[in-house]
């Protein structure tokens, strides 16, 4: 007995701190309740909801079942199409309960029972059908906490009032219910059975130090545990038992048990939730004390579970003793609403099976909540006035929007209106503003709000911009005028200055500026308006005069030096029948119908190069050069080598493409020369070289950190992006690769050379074509089938992306050996798991690894074999974004040291990935209980 005393009390001791943590961070809001008190048959302290939730009413429960305090009032909501959240604050990526509990108590006349959505953060966590005046509804969540703060939400009501009983909080230790799906799944428990118990009690804290709620097997609700074999009896013991395992059970669950007497245990019960992937825990211990030749051996019987049902279980053995508690958990199976089940002992076996717990939760999907960037402006304006402060709470568009607020249904949501006029706004604009991208209507009119208009340069798809009868003051922004989908500004009644951008009037724009006496309004510029367009007019035609005398004399001296040069080296210009490529471009498409890039005459090319003194490089068809031209603008000055048919086909193609695609992460064409049977084209100058030099180039190159490549990494996706459907017809690069990859002066990245460029035509799935591109990263299929499609450049890219996680090289015998290429050779690592080998050395130590294997994970799906397999260039985007958001620490994740491990995120990756088990489709996973 003494043993048996030590034994529990060493166990105790070893809980107690942990305990003592975790309640200390428990949270229990009595929801409608108007005071804080202790529970006295827990001992937990519960407060008030009044002054977390301030909307809604307080009512009282009609007949509630029990007198447990927390049940005796309610908080009810309006019916209406708002959402009503309570916020709770969480430690980033620890893992959590989340209890809500409803009982509704007895319907008053007209009364019915409510139906509505109870929301976790933008996931949808359970439909609320209440149907018993007496039963207390409890809901449950296991989670890994996404950020600082959840937020659990009631909207949607069908019928009756929706409404709320108590909210619950309590952290978990580190180990528990861990699972390989927790970046992309919540667990929402289904059932958790206490076996052979002694009362119809529920056991829950103090027994439980974690507060999970084990409902007795007495417990009579509709198909709940019905199906009972014949001979199930109920045993337990008032011994300790070692429930020192992952998911510790309370001692006082593994205390009681049901056992087959006749050699089987089955039962039946709804799952509510299902059909659906599952994560299932099975709690046995030995608590008989059996004989020298007796043994207990059995086996699961469950059709849906084939791969367990030949396992024995053997629970002495498996537990290595009596009184041990043995875990068997189910990472991930495919169970329907009802769930039948049975333990079976086999023929070698002189006891029937037995039953201490089960657990059993659902995995569901986590949603995407609101763009990171938007949320953060909509919070500053929510903070910008008191009138608005307090009464949203939430995700700005999921479930429901904000009332001032209308939101995409992309994924992530990104907000497209804010109306937010008359609203008593005080202060300056956030300086966010300009990440939203997708902002369609800013209504901010009849306000305080004060300073200068900030950048909203990037704002593309404003429409419609209100800020009238504010006090706004400073310049109007130049860019206004250029704002591309700007229709209507009304800025009236402010104190704006200086003069307006001219495009507000070029444009048909709608535009009122009334009332800012320092701003320069047209009427005062009509005075000199007849005098500037006389002189304008007559000014240019003088100039226009005088430069096509110019060009007519400089082309007549020329020809008279090319006839001298050509007759001294021993040929003459007579010889070429060949038409000039620029006449057959014009004569010969429609290409000046669509308004190509400036033509620099090749006299003004050889001034701003110095006669093509400083060479810079080699494109895929002629040397590159440093220039500067007149005005001081950098460029760069390629000239083609190629003089033949193909040769002429891509200067024709590069100049066709690039006089009409404009994106920020394309280098843009700034003119063409043809003259003397020189084909030049000029681009801006890209200060900081190629990725290729950067990843490869010399030592003393400067090195490239993880979150710079990140950076590149997404701007090159952007402009390919661009290319494959913000074009049309799409443009298909065809020779992506680190070399035409550029680096303007602040290190951001613009992709290069489209002499290979195709154009896709509408309606065909590919582009039959003669395979081209560089080694090392043309695509397979492409090169296999000559059919050339935007998933050539996707595999192009994942082996710049591979290139940038390991800066080696994409063909290189001497770092691959036999695999001869970087695609082969990271593969073969990536699906072992072993994402460090292919890290550049030069990152080990500064990058985190979910950020390292979350790009290892998008690359080598870019490089599979079948184009059909591969990923749009817009989920590579928004791979790469999750990356950046990893390694800025935004998603909190430990660092990779040079002899670390994998994460439970690299683990699910090599899962979803790597052995075909996708999180929403879990039920081919090869799983195999794990015994603890």
């Amino acid at each position: 007995m003494a043993l048996y005393f030590h034994h529990y009390l060493v166990i105790f001791l070893f809980l107690v701190p942990s305990v003592l943590c975790q309640v200390k961070d428990f949270i229990s809001i009595d929801c409608g309740g108007t005071k804080n008190y202790t529970d006295p048959s827990t001992g937990l302290a519960w407060i008030s909801d009044t002054g977390i939730m301030n909307l809604g009413t307080s009512v009282e429960v009609e007949n509630p079942k029990g007198n447990l305090t927390q049940y005796q009032k309610r908080r009810e909501f309006p019916i209406d199409k708002k959402k009503y959240c309570y916020t709770l604050r969480t430690q980033e990526r620890r893992r959590y309960l989340v209890r809500a509990t409803f009982q509704y108590g007895s319907l008053k006349d007209e009364d019915t029972y409510p139906k509505f959505k109870l929301y976790l953060d933008a996931t949808e966590w359970s439909t609320v059908t209440i149907f018993d005046a007496s039963r207390v509804y409890v809901n449950e969540m296991i989670i890994r906490a996404p950020s600082d703060s959840i937020d659990v939400c009631i909207c949607c009501a069908t019928t009756g009032s929706p409404f709320i009983s108590t909210l619950e909080l309590r952290p978990l230790n580190l180990s528990m219910y861990a699972t390989d799906f927790e970046d992309n799944f919540f667990l929402r428990l289904s059932a958790r059975v206490n076996f052979g118990a002694t009362t119809k009690d529920a056991i829950r804290y103090p027994d439980d130090p974690y507060d999970r709620i084990w409902d007795s097997d007495l417990e009579k609700r509709q198909n709940y545990l019905v199906g009972v074999a014949t001979g199930t009896e109920r045993i337990e013991t008032t011994r300790d038992i070692d429930v020192r395992t992952r998911e510790y059970p309370p001692v006082k669950v593994m205390q009681t048990a049901v056992v087959g007497t006749e050699g089987r245990l089955s039962y039946r019960l709804n799952l509510e939730g299902f059909p659906g992937n599952a994560r299932a825990y099975a709690y046995f211990a030995e608590i008989e004390d059996l004989g020298p030749n007796e043994t207990r051996k059995f086996k699961l019987d469950e059709p849906s579970i084939l791969d367990y049902s030949n396992a024995v279980v053997n629970i002495a053995e498996n537990a290595n003793g009596s009184y041990i508690l043995y875990e068997p958990s189910y990472m991930n199976v495919s169970l329907e609403f009802v769930f039948s089940f049975s333990f079976g002992k086999t023929r070698d076996s002189t006891r029937g099976p037995l039953l201490n717990a089960m657990e059993i939760s659902k995995y569901v999907q986590i949603a995407a909540k609101t763009d990171r960037q938007d949320l953060n402006v909509v919070n500053a304006l929510r903070l910008m006035s008191a009138e608005i402060a307090s009464t949203n709470e939430g995700d700005p568009c999921v479930p429901t929007h904000w009332e001032w607020v209308n939101c995409s249904s992309s994924v992530p949501p990104r907000i497209t209106t804010i109306n937010l006029s008359g609203k008593n706004l005080q202060g300056e604009f956030p300086s966010q503003l300009n990440n939203m991208e997708e902002l369609v209507e800013l209504w901010l009119s009849g306000n305080s709000l004060t300073g200068t208009l900030p950048d909203i340069s990037n704002l593309i798809n404003l429409k419609i911009l209100h800020l009238e009868n504010n006090q706004l003051t400073g310049p109007l922004p130049s860019y206004l005028g250029s704002l591309p989908a700007l229709e209507e500004l009304y800025i009236q009644n402010n104190s704006f200055t200086g003069d307006i951008p001219s495009g507000l009037f070029s444009r048909k724009i709608t535009f009122k500026y009334e009332d800012n006496p320092g701003l320069r309004k047209e009427a005062q510029d009509k005075k000199h308006l007849k005098l500037l367009i006389g002189t304008s007019v007559g000014a240019f035609v003088l100039v226009l005069v005088l430069f096509l005398a110019s060009l007519l004399l400089i082309r007549n001296l020329r020809r008279k030096a090319s006839h001298t040069k050509s007759d001294e080296k021993g040929y003459s210009t007579r010889a070429s029948t060949k038409p000039s490529t620029f006449y057959s471009i014009s004569r010969g498409s429609h290409l000046m119908d669509e308004g190509i890039a400036c033509y620099i005459t090749l006299s003004d090319l050889e001034e701003a190069t110095n006669n093509f003194s400083r060479k810079i490089g080699k494109g895929s068809f002629g040397s590159v050069y440093y220039g500067r031209m007149k005005d001081g603008k950098e460029v760069a000055v390629k000239l083609m080598a190629d003089s033949s048919s193909h040769g002429d086909q891509q200067f024709v193609t590069e100049v066709a493409l690039l006089s009409r695609i404009h994106h920020r992460n394309l280098v843009p064409l700034i003119g063409y020369c043809e003259e003397e049977h020189q084909r030049i084209l000029v681009y801006e100058y890209m200060h900081n070289g190629t990725l290729r030099d950067h990843i490869h180039g010399c030592t003393d190159q400067k090195r490239l950190d993880w979150l710079v490549r990140l950076r590149i990494a997404e701007d090159a996706a952007k402009g390919l992006e661009y290319l494959h459907t913000g074009c049309n017809p799409s443009i298909i690069h065809r020779d992506v690769k680190t070399s035409n990859i550029l680096l303007d002066i602040n290190m951001r990245a613009k992709v290069s050379d489209f002499g290979l460029s195709r154009q896709a035509e509408e309606d065909l799935t590919h582009i039959s074509s003669v395979a081209r591109g560089t080694v090392g990263y043309l695509d397979p299929e492409y090169y296999a089938c000559q059919q050339l499609t935007e998933k050539s450049d996707v595999y192009s890219f994942g082996v710049v992306l591979l290139e940038l996680i390991s800066g080696r090289k994409p063909v290189s015998q001497e770092d691959y050996g036999a695999e001869l290429n970087i695609v082969h050779w990271a593969r073969s690592l990536v699906r072992k798991g072993d994402v460090i080998s292919i890290i550049d050395p030069f990152l080990a130590g500064n990058v985190k690894i979910e950020s390292i294997w979350r790009i290892a994970e998008v690359a080598i799906q870019c490089v599979e074999q079948q184009g059909v397999c591969r990923p749009r260039m817009q989920e590579i985007i928004l791979a790469i974004q999750d990356a950046i958001k990893i390694e800025k620490g935004i998603e909190g994740n430990p660092k990779l040291s040079p002899s670390g491990s994998k994460t439970q995120s690299a683990r699910k990756t090599l899962l979803t990935s790597f052995l075909e088990i996708e999180p929403p489709d879990l039920s081919n996973a090869c799983l195999v209980p794990s015994a603890r």
